[in-house]
């Protein structure tokens, strides 16, 4: 019951985090057929996919402005404009004119996102538990379904087009309605500002991009492993996202749970170890469904990491400072969408794709020192508040 009672209390968050996972599920399993028609290699795929990272980066920096010049209609006017961006990818058929139209998803879906957490992070406060794992299960939830979708989709011979399109209608007409918030509205103290939060906001963001950066790895290249390298069919392919999405959904949802009962940092070192051996199966798999299943061990794993690295900077910055200090740490964490589509090209054109999912464990591994670091600092911080 405590994750019904989360996602009802978060529900207008949810509603932005459920978009997001609908669009990028739908373009994960369509991958193969993008690359295909664009005729580039793995290396300049890569490249062609930092146009996504440039905007998200972007993002970052402008979205507490953006978020406070729109308000309570934050969230319904970003995820409006976030699924007009996507009807644009699909029509490009120029490499060039494919990685600026990345750009401008990679904008909106930075701006939305750094917002919806922000919201979720001031509902927590407000309420006094957590829901951000909650809240990330719902983005989970959308990619697997959306990934399953869009594999029938293609199994049917429909255009990446007109797969994004059916995903912009059941957004606009079903989600976006039900996204209006009003912000939190914190002052700072009198005395100031305070303080910059530097250093939580740095291991923070170093948590959050080890499973961001593995993540978008993970999302963009799964379909091609099975299918190039297992000689998958498209449908199989599509069962790579699919499983990420679905066991991410279950991991979120589960580490929701296990929030409300125990610290953040154990989770974060357990789940690190358990998506690095997902990574590993999934990269020395000698058949579909064995990748399947290292993609969903993956899943599991990494799922918890980046919610609960964005809810400890939540909690560990004073309440005027949240909002930023969020938008910092995503900045870091979704840097991690700009270097992994290089990291996995280059990898994968010099050593091949088992061995570009073998530095996809490795990266996820790195959370741990990150987060044996801010278990530190909460026992130091534990013992002087006492």
């Amino acid at each position: 019951m405590s994750v019904l009672s989360a996602l009802a209390l978060a529900r207008r968050p949810s509603a932005a985090f459920l978009t997001i996972g609908l669009f990028w599920g739908a373009w994960a399993a369509y991958v193969p057929e993008v690359k295909a028609g664009l005729g580039v290699s793995d290396g300049e795929f890569g490249v062609l996919l930092m146009g996504s990272a440039v905007g998200l980066v972007a993002a970052m920096w402008i979205a507490p402005r953006t978020d406070r010049r729109l308000g309570r209609l934050a969230m319904p006017v970003l995820a409006t404009a976030f699924a007009l961006a996507w009807t644009l990818p699909p029509l490009m058929g120029q490499p060039a004119a494919f990685a600026l139209s990345l750009v401008v998803v990679g904008l909106m879906s930075g701006l939305l996102d750094v917002t919806m957490n922000a919201r979720t992070s001031e509902l927590e406060a407000a309420h006094a538990r957590p829901l951000m794992n909650a809240a990330h299960g719902m983005f989970s939830v959308g990619y697997a379904v959306a990934a399953l979708y869009a594999g029938a989709m293609r199994e049917l011979g429909a255009s990446a087009f007109l797969a994004q399109m059916g995903v912009a209608l059941v957004v606009v007409l079903l989600l976006v309605p039900r996204m209006v918030q009003e912000p939190a509205q914190v002052e700072a103290p009198a005395a100031g500002r305070g303080r910059y939060p530097l250093v939580p906001i740095l291991l923070c963001g170093g948590v959050v991009l080890s499973a961001f950066m593995t993540e978008a790895a993970t999302e963009s290249w799964s379909a091609l492993l099975i299918e190039r390298e297992l000689g998958g069919r498209a449908a199989e392919g599509a069962l790579g996202p699919f499983m990420l999405g679905l066991t991410m959904a279950v991991g979120r949802f589960g580490g929701q749970v296990v929030a409300e009962r125990l610290r953040e940092v154990p989770v974060v070192i357990g789940a690190s170890a358990l998506a690095a051996t997902g990574a590993l199966t999934a990269a020395w798999a000698g058949a579909p469904w064995v990748a399947t299943l290292g993609f969903g061990l993956f899943g599991l794993g990494v799922s918890v990491i980046g919610p609960m690295g964005l809810a400890l900077v939540g909690k560990l910055v004073p309440p005027h400072f949240r909002t930023e200090a969020i938008s910092r740490a995503a900045v870091i964490g979704f840097s991690g969408f700009f270097f992994a589509p290089v990291i996995m090209g280059l990898v994968s054109q010099g050593a091949g794709l088992r061995w570009a999912f073998t530095a996809v464990a490795v990266l996820v591994a790195s959370a741990i020192p990150l987060a044996l670091l801010l278990g530190s600092r909460q026992g130091a911080a534990s013992q002087s508040a006492a």
